[in-house]
Order: structure tokens, then sequence, then C-alpha cells
């Protein structure tokens, strides 16, 4: 995601959701090309200055699904686990996948209930001990009541 400009000639900062964007060249179906990263700040060949780059923040950047390393077992992408619904071990409806976040020792989940209210799980076997392309399931110790 680009959250801002970062200088005065175009580049941007960005808030990187994978490892490193530098193998992909390409992004939001061809409308932004990468001439250049290095850490979180990166320049596009379609943004010529800071007034340009400063439009584009909150723009998530995407390629194709096809693009993206395969997943060994056990692994998943966060695209893949928002909306998904959540069910307890004990087949209790709790609500969906809101968002996927990682305060650094590990991805949550925010689970919405139908009522609205919110909770977080860690993503971890003992938090979630299963999940697939329908559902998600989670440890009832786990799901705030």
């Amino acid at each position: 995601m680009i959250t801002g400009a970062h200088g005065v000639s175009g580049e941007v900062k960005l808030k990187l959701f994978a490892e490193e964007i530098g193998p992909h060249r390409s992004f939001n179906g061809g409308a932004l090309t990468l001439k250049s990263v290095r850490g979180n700040i990166a320049r596009f060949a379609e943004v010529a200055d800071r007034t340009a780059a400063e439009a584009l923040r909150g723009v998530e950047l995407t390629v194709p699904r096809s693009a993206l390393p395969a997943l060994e077992e056990g692994e998943y992408y966060h695209t893949d686990l928002l909306g998904l619904a959540v069910v307890s071990d004990a087949g209790e409806p709790l609500g969906q996948v809101v968002a996927v976040e990682n305060f650094g020792a590990g991805d949550v989940v925010e689970i919405e209930r139908p009522n609205g209210k919110r909770f977080m799980v860690p993503m971890t076997e003992q938090a979630v001990p299963e999940w697939s392309a329908e559902r998600l399931v989670v440890t009832a110790a786990f799901a705030e009541m």
C-alpha cells in the first residue's frame, strides 16, 4: 500500500505486506511500473513529482494471482482469509474475517460478529486449528463470547 510521498521527486513510501516487491515490475493491471525500490521507498515510472506521489496515498498495489509464488503446506495469502466465515471448533458460527494484521509477533485475524462487535485471534495452531477456502475454525477458548 502506498502511504504517501517521499521527497519531492515522485518517490512513494510503502507499507509492505510481502517480503519484497522487487520481483514484480507491473502493478494494478499495468497502471504502475516499478523503476526502483529500496526498503519501503519506491519509484514508479508514471509518478513524476511529489504531487503525483501524494495523489497515490492509500492505493493498494496489486499483482495477478498467477504472479505470486506457490504456497507451501500451512501457508496462506492474507487475501484468502478475508471474508471467510468463522466457526468455533464446536461448530458455532462466530462471524467473518474482516482484517489480517501483523504487529510483529505473527498474523492476527480480526473477526466481526453478526452484531458488529469485533475480536482478534492469533493465527496459530492453538487458536486456529484449521482453515480452508470456505471457513476458518477458531478454538472456543480464543473466541470472545
